[in-house]
């Protein structure tokens, strides 16, 4: 049964019992109703305890029957029933109390949380508002600041932080039952409905709305976060149950939408990208892990892997080098301090997990190696040859190559079964996704322990086969040569990217290359120049930017002249762009924003399908994952597979 009821003294005990996520499932919702007529209907029970078996509080509402016809009792029904019932109910919250499940919990008349729990109201990540009161009723139980970061950002709170907001009356750190127990015994009966609260105005009226301004315009085209920042505003004005039905039409009408459709296909993408069996299996232990190189990547890696608990080993080709690699890592562990990811005491303990050195002895004691050194194969076979003699056989070895031929790097080691490419994005301790790139002699339980890697270090991880790029890089090659042709064609790169950021990207493709600098992508293709297929249409454009030394962001000018660290179109570079057409004898063209962004979705669509269709990736939904999660992609957009899917039908 998904709702089960006990007795304890004058107190019932609710239990919600939907494995895995204990959804508000209809089941659940049927059984929470008639444990509140059956409640109400006994004298002799004083107070409700609301709580969860399993591993969580109410994680959200069943997500599979948000694309069906409702079923009564909806979810805004449940909650006016257990708000208004006449014995009053207390939520007892572990694990995650998100979206309905909040809602449930903010219907109760008190709540206790324990210390690890978090609670959110997550909705505008699946294109959609609270729907069940949750607008309403959050600004008056924490101020109107609060709830309008928690509704319209989607990114849930701690305990802790939920106890100071007033959100919850307590936080327990032993046996949360006992604990809600006493606060059901401890109250006198007077205690306010939620929706009999008052409201929590802003404390600065003008800084609450600069706050819903910038909300809004962070929002790049996603409705929900719009509609978000108008149900707050709607709470704090009107009456509760006129904001509810307007909270509730909004609700129904996001739901019906495109966007809503592209954000759920994208959460469940997500959690579909390691569905292959080899990720299912039992991994091999990875409790210290090793870095070759401490440049950008791979002092990013080696934060990640700190920051997820493990102890880190990282080798540099000298002292000094070391020394440099230390001192990055550390800048960014003192960035997460600063920031309050981490506390002082975490800090020091990673201290004492990380080492840096200039030989490979000390990684004999590494489970998992990852190297992260520059682009070249003749490098990088070098590297492994000298890890295979530094490790221990059975310790994994990964390459975080963006670009080059994994079952090459492996064949340099006596088993080669144990190699594997992990592919970092930059910053690797911030990015989230991972590309796990698997060669044909690795071993299945390395894929399950590079899967499993990548949920100890919170990555949205895919898994790709062998080519040239991968999935990620392939890809935005492909968009990123049309870009050059569209420049090429009749359009400056100023027009490209505001096409780009129009559609819903945060930066668009030549200002994306600016901040990565120039002189990498150079390097390439000076190095792929003997192979390049002489029929191919080449645009020589951005290797003349980088023979006048214009690298980008670092150097103050690349794409665009950078003043103040700001982008400004540059004559300059017009001036290069139009004597290259010249040269070629191309007559430009004008070309709308429409044109510009069907050509590049044009061309990501079809690198995206010549991709599948080699095996490269398994099914669409991973190439939108990587789309959205690696390169900004707009996630209420679906993805292009998603895109093309719609178009399609």
């Amino acid at each position: 049964m998904a709702i089960t009821l006990e007795r304890d003294g004058d107190c019932a005990v609710v239990i919600i019992d939907n494995p895995p996520v204990n959804a508000a499932s209809h089941a659940v919702r049927q059984g929470l109703m008639d444990a509140v007529t059956t409640c109400d209907a006994d004298p002799a029970i004083s107070a409700v305890i609301l709580r969860c078996a399993g591993r969580t509080f109410v994680a959200g509402a069943d997500i599979r029957e948000l694309g069906q016809p409702p079923k009564e009792p909806h979810l805004p029904d449940v909650v006016s029933a257990i708000e208004t019932a006449d014995t009053p109910w207390i939520a007892a919250i572990h694990g995650t109390a998100l979206g309905g499940g909040l809602e449930l919990a903010m219907a109760c008349r008190a709540r206790v949380a324990d210390a690890n729990a978090k609670l959110g109201l997550p909705e505008v990540n699946l294109g959609l508002i609270p729907g069940a009161g949750g607008t309403v009723r959050l600004p008056r139980l924490v101020d109107a600041e609060t709830a309008l970061t928690m509704v319209a950002g989607g990114k849930p709170v701690g305990a802790a932080e939920a106890h100071r907001a007033g959100l919850v009356e307590g936080v327990d750190e032993g046996d949360l039952l006992t604990a809600a127990k006493e606060l059901a015994r401890s109250m006198t009966g007077e205690e306010p409905r939620t929706l009999g609260r008052p409201i929590r105005q802003p404390a600065d009226a003008d800084a609450f709305a600069a706050q819903k301004a910038k909300t809004i315009a962070k929002a790049r085209g996603q409705h929900s976060i719009n509609a978000a920042v108008e149900a707050v505003a709607r709470a704090l004005e009107l009456p509760a149950d006129e904001a509810l039905g307007a909270e509730r039409d909004a609700f129904l009408a996001l739901k019906a939408s495109e966007q809503s459709a592209a954000l759920r296909h994208i959460f469940m993408a997500e959690r579909a990208t390691l569905s292959d069996p080899r990720c299912k299996g039992t991994p091999r232990p990875f409790d210290t892990a090793g870095v070759v190189g401490g440049g950008t990547m791979g002092a990013g890696i080696a934060a990640a892997c700190l920051l997820a608990g493990l102890t880190v080993i990282l080798i540099e080709r000298d002292g000094q080098a070391a020394q440099a690699a230390h001192e990055r890592v550390s800048s960014i562990l003192d960035q997460s301090a600063r920031r309050g990811i981490i506390d002082e005491t975490t800090r020091a303990d990673i201290g004492n997990r990380f080492s840096t050195h200039d030989d490979h002895g000390p990684l004999s004691q590494a489970d998992l190696v990852i190297e992260a050194i520059f682009e070249e194969m003749d490098v990088k076979k070098a590297v492994f040859a000298r890890l295979n003699a530094a490790t221990r056989p059975d310790a994994i070895l990964a390459t975080n190559t963006s670009y080059l031929d994994v079952d090459a790097i492996a064949s340099t080691v006596a088993d080669p079964s144990r190699v594997i490419g992990l592919h970092f994005f930059s910053p690797a301790h911030i990015m989230k996704l991972l590309e796990i790139v698997v060669p044909a002699s690795v071993a299945d339980d390395v894929v399950a322990t590079a899967a499993a890697f990548a949920k100890r270090l919170r990555k949205t991880a895919v898994l790709s086969g062998v080519c040239d790029g991968f999935i990620a890089n392939r890809i935005m090659s492909a968009y990123r040569r049309e870009a050059d042709y569209l420049i090429e064609d009749g359009a400056l790169p100023a027009d490209v990217d505001r096409a780009m950021r129009d559609f819903g990207f945060p930066i668009g493709v030549f200002e994306m290359q600016d901040l990565a600098g120039l002189d990498i992508a150079w390097a390439m293709r000076k190095r792929r120049a003997k192979t390049r297929d002489p029929n191919e249409r080449y645009v020589a454009i951005a290797d003349g930017l980088c023979e006048q030394g214009r690298f980008g962001r670092k150097t103050g000018a690349g794409w665009y002249r950078y003043e103040d660290g700001k982008p400004v179109a540059d004559p300059d570079v017009t001036a290069l762009i139009e004597a290259e057409r010249a040269r070629k004898g191309i007559a430009p063209v004008s070309l709308t924003d429409e044109a510009i962004m069907d050509r590049i979705l044009s061309a990501m669509q079809s690198e995206a399908q010549a991709v599948l269709d080699e095996g490269i990736a398994s099914k669409p939904g991973d190439i939108d994952v990587v789309m959205t999660s690696g390169y900004g992609f707009p996630s209420w957009r679906g993805g292009p597979m998603f895109m093309k899917a719609q178009q399609d039908t």
